[in-house]
């Protein structure tokens, strides 16, 4: 290092208050974190593109220092998919400060990446009073039977009122209405089971019976509508 003639010619005097930073929560215990391997820890995030035409959720498992798990999940144009991806190949194996200085494609996985740095180097992780964090593969669990991201789909208009689409248990086939023509319950399938069943061997048909089922007062609907056609 290279110091200017004043500093050169300075006395030098004693940092007393030199005791370190402050300890955050880590995988059940307490760290003082001077360098990236001292950071672990399992969290989640969401970043948006700058024109927020598109969100990502970004999960990562950080074990001291590096991602050994990452779940990207998006929404918005169709591009990010693609985006997701690259990001997915990316990020594991690559220390936290690594991929916060990575291009990872879409604009909205980097914002989710900064937000996420962010938690995880304030110990602020899911992860922080787990004892020994999460083990690698904690972020499939997110997913569910089927391992198939739900995005909540609902659609309205003034004219023609509401249109479940996709809700948590899965792709809405019929909405349920009453005498009033108010949506009381409906009918769904949960794509992932199907797919895993018909995958083992089952019949088709006999799979979208299985994985099919309702919610709320469908039986006692006046009538039953496809909400994507009618």
């Amino acid at each position: 290092m290279n110091f200017t003639h004043e500093v050169q010619g300075m006395v030098c005097v004693a940092q007393g208050a030199n005791h370190g930073p402050a300890p955050i929560p880590e995988e059940g215990k307490w760290v003082k974190a001077k360098e990236i391997k001292d950071i672990s820890g399992f969290t989640h995030g969401i970043g948006w593109c700058a024109p927020q035409q598109g969100a990502c959720k970004l999960s990562l498992n950080v074990k001291e220092g590096v991602i050994q798990e990452a779940l990207v999940e998006t929404i918005g144009c169709t591009g990010m998919t693609h985006s997701a991806a690259m990001a997915a190949e990316i990020l594991p194996g690559k220390t936290i400060l690594e991929a916060l200085n990575t291009d990872l494609v879409c604009d909205a996985i980097n914002t989710a990446m900064r937000e996420l740095f962010l938690q995880i180097v304030y110990g602020r992780t899911q992860s922080a009073f787990s004892e020994g964090g999460l083990t690698i593969g904690a972020g499939l669990e997110d997913l569910g039977k089927g391992l198939r991201g739900i995005t909540g789909t609902l659609y309205g208009t003034s004219v023609k009122g509401p249109r479940y689409l996709e809700m948590a248990e899965g792709y809405i086939t019929k909405i349920g209405l009453d005498k009033n023509n108010e949506i009381i319950g409906y009918r769904f399938v949960n794509l992932g089971r199907m797919m895993d069943m018909i995958k083992g061997g089952m019949d088709a048909n006999e799979a979208l019976q299985k994985a099919s089922g309702k919610y709320g007062r469908i039986e006692e609907a006046v009538k039953e509508i496809d909400p994507r056609k009618e």
